[in-house]
């Protein structure tokens, strides 16, 4: 079974993990099949560095991913998902303000109409 998985590398004390696609019985530093992208959880914020379109690609195969990479993949999605829902309210918000204003532009027509 393939998985997604993080292999250390880095000095003693300053570890940096590198996003690998790995048989689930191969060592955590041992051989690899693809490598996906990098993980700093040393500098601030975390640096995530992933190649998405390689990982869409493992996971449709049947890769799985570990816990920690599980971790690293929805912390990612969640600033865009969250931009994503502020654009849409946001236009949400203009849509409701341009139909009001409509309203109120052939309210007043009728009134100036009636006089």
């Amino acid at each position: 079974m393939l998985r997604m998985r993080l292999r250390r590398v880095g000095a003693k004390n300053q570890p940096s993990y590198r996003i690998v696609v790995a048989d689930s019985r191969a060592a955590r530093d041992g051989a690899f099949v693809d490598y996906l992208g990098h993980y700093n959880p040393r500098t601030e914020p975390p640096t995530v560095v992933i190649d998405e379109e390689k990982a869409r690609k493992w996971l449709s195969v049947g890769a799985k991913p570990s816990d920690a990479v599980q971790r690293i993949i929805d912390k990612m999605g969640e600033p865009q998902e969250a931009a994503t829902a502020e654009a849409t309210s946001d236009t949400d918000t203009e849509a409701e303000s341009d139909a009001s204003e409509a309203t109120d532009t052939s309210s007043e027509e009728e009134t100036t109409r009636d006089e």
